[in-house]
């Protein structure tokens, strides 16, 4: 099922499927990337209750072995629909026999898509409906096209952050573990970085886990023209293509992949949250348009 949002000039629809808003247009320009089988078949993807992967795919979770695919699971479930105003959506996804088989908690997953005039937000609600700690990763995934209007090309653009930044990326191994080894300079001392896919071919993802800015913006650098992420309530951005793809993910995470050292004990992941029974919080980042 899919519904259609309104606010102003912007029109977006949010799927039931992964409860994703899978399409934002102003003006007749597309942002999200509307999927490619033969490239990537996903657009905007909810990650929870895992970021990345886990080492062998497994992990222990209340001393039994878990198996959980990259990202986890539900960005592949049907989410449940709760309130659906003109320019605003709200969904819910709660356990089920599959999910407990992956991941043994009673939980309540819920997802608030809000129409700005230039923009939108989403707003990832998490209660913990189990009678023990339940640690959890959530983050989003949105692909924005790009380059965004014909004529422009994808190295036309480049990500400039709030502030000039000194940053080391994570490196990731072959399996999309996060490597022991020192992470790559990626800025240094600048508050840009050209886009090129040969990042992309020799890094595969760029993840930014100690930056000072709070904001990023893709904008075609000879046009100025663009959207801003706003992702102050997580503490990783990341970024990713395929190379020859004409679009850039933009990734805000609480949470992320397993060290190849990995101890395999989900509550020991980098940056793993842990929530206490019957208590619930909420993570949210907003995008607006730069025209």
């Amino acid at each position: 099922m899919e519904y259609i949002l309104r606010k102003g000039e912007t029109t977006a629809i949010a799927s039931a499927s992964g409860g994703e808003l899978v399409s934002f247009s102003r003006g007749g320009t597309e942002y999200i990337w509307q999927g490619d089988p033969a490239v990537w078949p996903g657009r905007n993807p909810i990650l929870f209750p895992v970021i990345g992967n886990l080492r062998n795919g497994t992990a222990q979770i209340q001393g039994k072995s878990c198996s959980m695919k990259r990202h986890g699971f539900a960005r592949d479930m049907q989410w449940s629909l709760l309130e659906l105003s003109e320019d605003s959506i709200t969904m819910e996804l709660r356990e089920n026999e599959t999910s407990l088989d992956m991941y043994p908690f009673a939980f309540s997953l819920r997802v608030t898509h809000l129409l700005h005039e230039n923009g939108f937000s989403t707003c990832f609600h998490i209660e913990n409906l189990s009678n023990t700690d339940m640690p959890f990763c959530i983050g989003g995934h949105t692909a924005f096209n790009c380059p965004l209007r014909k004529g422009e090309s994808f190295e036309d653009y480049s990500l400039i952050f709030e502030r000039p930044e000194t940053a080391r990326t994570v490196l990731f191994t072959s399996e999309g573990l996060i490597s022991d080894s020192p992470g790559e300079y990626v800025l240094n001392g600048d508050d840009r970085l050209k886009l090129a896919y040969e990042y992309f071919r020799r890094l595969d993802t760029i993840a930014f886990t100690k930056l000072i800015s709070r904001r990023v913006s893709l904008v075609n650098s000879r046009t100025g023209k663009g959207l801003c992420m706003d992702f102050h309530d997580f503490p990783i951005i990341a970024f990713w293509t395929k190379p020859g793809a004409p679009f850039l993910c933009l990734e805000p995470w609480m949470g992320c992949s397993d060290r190849e050292t990995s101890s395999g004990k989900f509550e020991d992941k980098d940056n793993i949250l842990l929530l206490k029974p019957e208590k619930s919080t909420e993570f949210s980042f907003s995008i607006s348009i730069i025209e």
